[in-house]
């Protein structure tokens, strides 16, 4: 661990240096391209992400936090080690990328700043590990303006944003969590007993919005779904109401609420009477199952993201940061390899043609994005695009038995 410290403040000082004088850290390979027909083009990647190198440093550059590492600095580094890791694999490749790294919490250099300046003009391609809709909004609209894409790779939301054919949202949204719930249902328990619980509130409103219009809309049987509101304290008699000790009963839990999902997983495994099989929300991937309470139960909740830890790739990144820093990568250093790995090649292939092949399926790296075209309104007006492959994760005493 401290040897991960001391790595990290120096990789910090390294980012601090090279971002002094100009607006991003730049990376230059310089092997040529073999897939694209001009030698001489080179392609630019702008990649957006919460550094903190201002709330690191003093004006006179001096580290703020002396032997200690803020957490909130974790996120963005470990996106960057996986970035550096990606484009370390490319150069080997022969994948020649011109990348510039921007602070999202430059005080300097904000995001309006950065994409207005005519500089950016030449950026073929925005990876963004964005916090915020504001930030997505900003990075959207230079998208749409300079006619590239914008991957979005971590902000699960639209932040209303519609008729941008250059947005691509790759954790996907709300929305597309309840159609891949509710499709998964229908396919593998058309005929049981639904039930979904919730708490109230408006966020739990939209849940619910999503899955009464999807009652309406589905172009197969609709299924049969019980709505339940519960109150902060309900316990097994509340929600053994609404269960059958005679059949299993699928519960959903319309919540991202961790203390409701938590709370509702610990009472249905108590009940061991009563069948069930209890679905979750993607927000479920930060609840610790092992805890004693839901021993024995098999729980249920999608992701767009997973690394399977028998995959090579990813045994090869763990035994490196292991070596390296005594430590275990996070989802964002896969996050980071897998997205400059995936969208740096396809834009090695296609060039400035790159929009208008997003969607396609090559150069997999850890999960099969499936990019698909958004219509929000039913109308005739492409919105933006969104990865809709979701993994269904399967987990019982706290480990994963299937994923689908």
């Amino acid at each position: 661990m401290k040897r991960y410290l001391r790595y990290s403040v120096l990789f910090l000082f390294g980012l601090r240096a090279h971002a002094q004088d100009t607006t991003a850290l730049k990376m230059r390979d310089t092997v040529a391209v073999k897939q694209v027909a001009d030698s001489n083009a080179r392609h630019e990647v702008a990649i957006f992400l919460p550094l903190y190198l201002d709330s690191a440093f003093d004006a006179s550059g001096n580290y703020r936090y002396d032997k200690n590492f803020p957490k909130f600095i974790n996120p963005g580094l470990e996106f960057y080690e996986g970035v550096e890791l990606a484009l370390d694999s490319m150069r080997k490749e022969g994948i020649k990328l011109d990348v510039r790294i921007y602070d999202t919490r430059s005080a300097t250099k904000p995001i309006q700043q950065v994409v207005a300046d005519s500089a950016f003009d030449s950026v073929q391609l925005i990876l963004g590990a964005v916090v915020n809709g504001g930030e997505e909004q900003r990075l959207a609209a230079a998208a749409l303006k300079l006619r590239i894409p914008f991957i979005n790779v971590n902000f699960p939301n639209d932040a209303g944003i519609t008729a941008n054919p250059g947005l691509v949202i790759l954790n996907s949204t709300l929305r597309a969590h309840c159609e891949a719930i509710y499709r998964y249902v229908q396919r593998n328990y058309p005929t049981k007993h639904v039930v979904y619980f919730r708490k109230k509130g408006a966020q739990e409103d939209r849940l619910k919005g999503y899955f009464t219009d999807l009652d309406h809309s589905t172009a197969s049987v609709p299924l049969k779904i019980q709505y339940v509101s519960l109150d902060d304290n309900f316990d097994q008699g509340s929600v053994g109401a609404y269960l059958d000790s005679t059949q299993q009963t699928i519960c959903i839990a319309g919540s991202l609420e961790e203390a409701f999902g938590s709370r509702l997983a610990g009472v249905l495994t108590f009940m061991k009477s009563y069948p069930t099989t209890l679905i979750g929300m993607p927000t479920w991937d930060n609840i610790d199952f092992t805890r004693p309470e839901l021993a024995g139960k098999e729980i249920v909740y999608t992701t767009p993201f997973y690394t399977n830890p028998a995959d090579t790739l990813v045994k090869q990144i763990n035994q490196n940061f292991k070596v390296r820093f005594y430590s275990r990568p996070s989802d964002m250093v896969f996050r980071g390899y897998e997205t400059v790995y995936r969208f740096g090649h396809l834009l090695a292939l296609h060039g400035k043609d790159l929009g208008g092949s997003i969607g396609v399926k090559k150069f997999k790296v850890f999960n099969d994005f499936n990019i698909e075209p958004v219509f929000l309104n039913k109308s005739m007006t492409l919105d933006y695009f969104e990865n809709k492959r979701l993994y269904f994760i399967h987990v019982k005493d706290g480990n994963v038995i299937a994923v689908n």
